[in-house]
């Protein structure tokens, strides 16, 4: 797997007033959502369109995530998230992230696990067969 596949880094990440707590602290439940921007770019970056996907009866669910806090990040902090593909997929997909700030500090650091399902029956599936050729050498 080259090192362009297995990692991309996303855009930054201007932090929304919405996005904040009555502290003006970064909500928690936002570094899920960059996590999920950090992949759907990954994915646009192999030439993956996840609505075609969709289109093929293939979903993604989450079914696994982990996240560990190391400072916070405020409304208008720019955030940088780091994307890394943990294995080749097989029926599920595995990633790591970190979100650092424009201080490069390590903001949040995290791990998503996705299951490929079959949209007609929900059951898992195996990675799609074009979609694992992308990540061979």
């Amino acid at each position: 797997m080259t090192q362009l596949k297995k990692q991309f880094i996303s855009k930054p990440i201007l932090v929304r007033y919405g996005e904040t707590d009555q502290m003006g602290i970064v909500h928690h439940s936002n570094y899920l959502r960059y996590f999920e921007v950090a992949r759907l770019e990954w994915l646009t970056a192999l030439g993956v369109s996840y609505t075609s996907m969709e289109q093929h009866g293939i979903l993604m669910p989450v079914i696994d995530a982990n996240l560990s806090y190391k400072t916070s990040a405020f409304f208008e902090d720019s955030l940088i998230v780091h994307i890394q593909l943990e294995e080749i997929p097989r029926v599920k997909i595995k990633f790591s992230y970190e979100i650092k700030n424009q201080k490069d500090q390590v903001v949040c650091l995290g791990h998503t696990s996705l299951a490929f399902l079959n949209a007609e029956t929900r059951k898992p599936m195996r990675c799609p067969e074009n979609f694992s050729a992308l990540f061979e050498d």
